[in-house]
């Protein structure tokens, strides 16, 4: 018999625990990186990962190549490309390519097609590519290392915001999320893992407690 649960915690550390225990990962990052991931799902793209920068360091096993390999594969199952948002949002194109190389190798070594890499602007980010039918990679420091640190210890990784995006306001963004993160749940039946990106955001940890009460409201609980 499955009993779910929801439990709320932090960091690539926390999302790496959950990870190995088995936890489908919700990763709530939102200046920018989640709130990025749910502006350009709402434009069309297919599939979100998330990776570490190049040469960050966090105190559990990260692989942003492995990420970007496996965001190739599915762009090439997709017929589709990539494209890649990275940081610094103020900065230069090569600065954040740089923080990519990694991801980027990984990709190459798929075979699949980088189409560009864009600045993490959050909800503004759809000012900057068709981001319909892609598949994205998020390189950051916060919640692209979470989602890191998760799917390479085996989870099924998953991203929620709170913040206003293109086409939805109010609590449409964080239902959204939600929505996505109790289904792919209750499919695979499996606990979930409400990840705030960095204990020291406070807008993370705020909103990933947000969500994760929504997830119960919703009733998740009782409805495996």
């Amino acid at each position: 018999m499955f009993y779910p649960s929801v439990i709320m915690t932090s960091n690539a550390s926390g999302a790496y625990n959950a990870a190995k225990e088995g936890f489908i990962v919700a990763v709530v990052d939102v200046i920018d990186m989640s709130t990025s991931a749910e502006a350009v799902l709402e434009m069309g793209a297919v599939e979100i990962y998330g990776a570490s920068p190049a040469g960050f360091k966090v105190p559990v096993p990260i692989n942003p190549e492995g990420v970007g390999f496996a965001a190739g594969k599915t762009a090439l199952e997709k017929e589709t490309g990539i494209i890649i948002i990275s940081e610094p949002r103020v900065g230069t194109d090569e600065e954040r390519k740089r923080r990519c190389e990694p991801v980027i190798q990984g990709i190459k070594k798929a075979g699949a097609e980088i189409l560009g890499i864009v600045p993490n602007l959050g909800a503004e980010i759809t000012k900057l590519a068709d981001f319909k039918g892609m598949v994205v990679v998020a390189v950051t420091d916060s919640g692209g290392t979470a989602f890191d640190a998760a799917f390479n210890a085996g989870a099924r990784v998953l991203t929620a915001t709170v913040a206003r995006v293109p086409g939805k306001k109010g609590k449409e963004t964080a239902a959204a999320g939600v929505k996505r993160i109790c289904e792919e749940a209750k499919r695979h039946r499996k606990n979930i893992a409400v990840v705030a990106a960095s204990s020291n955001a406070l807008e993370d940890l705020l909103a990933a407690q947000y969500i994760y009460n929504l997830i119960l409201e919703e009733g998740f609980l009782s409805s495996v």
